[in-house]
């Protein structure tokens, strides 16, 4: 192998200046040991030999930067679209899973939901009570056949037509 391990020779991660613990591979093997290789990037979180690994391909990443860039407060629908438009291109891009996709998605419909309680809660005096008002025309009594019998003389058969009820 052609990789420096972070602790090679039996020193302390700590101790060398230019290694931090954090520029190591993430990597766990079953004895729960960790593995010395260094990462080849800063955003990288294993090493060239275990990022391929099936287990690491959608490795955790924090995308609350991404994801909330500029965003203070979702006080409103705005910022609440602004954050479903950002997750929805992450998701595009295979960078988030869709259940943790699904689950930000689902609190934003929450907090979008109370949105409407909290205007208010905090502005009782501007809601009026609803008034309703009924204003349907009243039906016409003097009418002699009502209007839910009406008059369908263009479907009595003629008389060469055969009737169920006269034998053949």
């Amino acid at each position: 192998m052609n990789q420096k391990h972070a602790n090679s020779n039996s020193t302390n991660v700590s101790s060398l200046p230019h290694v931090s613990p954090e520029g190591r591979c993430h990597h766990r093997f079953i004895n729960g040991t960790r593995c010395r290789l260094l990462v080849p990037n800063a955003e990288s979180l294993f090493c060239r030999t275990h990022a391929h690994l099936p287990e690491h391909e959608h490795a955790p990443v924090d995308l609350s930067a991404t994801l909330t860039a500029g965003l203070t407060q979702f006080k409103s629908a705005v910022p609440i679209n602004e954050f479903l438009s950002r997750l929805l291109l992450l998701e595009a891009e295979d960078r988030i899973s869709p259940r943790r996709a699904a689950v930000m998605a689902y609190t934003c419909n929450l907090i979008l939901r109370t949105l409407h309680a909290i205007d208010k809660e905090l502005h009782p005096e501007d809601q009026d009570e609803r008034q309703i008002i009924i204003d349907l025309p009243r039906p016409r009594r003097d009418d002699p056949v009502p209007p839910s019998h009406p008059v369908m003389d263009w479907l009595t058969p003629g008389a060469d037509v055969p009737n169920s009820k006269e034998p053949l």
